[in-house]
């Protein structure tokens, strides 16, 4: 889409100024990349149910504790809303490279976004849960199924620990930028 402003330049070999369109909003996503269903992008209010790739690739043991965790919540009347799951290595450098845009450096974004061929998403074996009530309700009750926060600045990411049901869940991490599992 363009702006409907315009830029002026300057042809050399003529007196005649030329008009150019100004580009409308942020830069454009580099070819290649993608962000599509097929890449693990959800539909708003996706559920551990749908048959979405960002869900049915989550890792299997990972989606049988979701699934029981959803219906124990459900029961007490919390919705479970899948906001992440599984992405492809391309639709991780998209949304890494939204996040440089937005915070400006790269080693700011780490602390929001994993760098791709980093990030647990990309196996399957971290999901970003919504609403609010229910990552309250997974922060008291998600041990019992190995839903563990691993970020202190992402209270919506959950990935599996089996050992949390008799240890509890270890202490989160700062941020991405702290996870040792995710440095290059």
């Amino acid at each position: 889409m363009l702006a409907l402003g315009c830029a002026p330049t300057q042809d050399p070999s003529s007196s005649v100024a030329l008009v150019a369109p100004v580009p409308e909003g942020p830069p454009r996503p580099p070819s290649g990349a993608s962000r599509g269903f097929a890449d693990g992008m959800l539909p708003a209010g996706a559920t551990v149910y749908d048959d979405h790739p960002g869900v049915v690739r989550l890792d299997t043991r990972l989606l049988e504790e979701l699934r029981a965790a959803t219906a124990d919540a459900s029961a007490q009347g919390v919705g479970i809303v899948v906001n992440s799951g599984w992405r492809s290595k391309a639709y991780q450098s998209l949304l890494f490279e939204e996040a440089v845009v937005e915070h400006g450096t790269e080693a700011a974004a780490a602390a929001w976004v994993a760098r791709p061929g980093t990030s647990v998403h990309e196996s399957g074996a971290a999901v970003d849960l919504g609403p609010s009530s229910a990552v309250d309700w997974l922060v008291q009750h998600g041990a019992d199924y190995g839903l563990c926060q691993v970020y202190d600045n992402e209270p919506w990411h959950f990935e599996l620990d089996l050992d949390a049901g008799e240890n509890g869940c270890p202490d989160p991490y700062d941020d991405p930028s702290d996870d040792p599992r995710l440095q290059m």
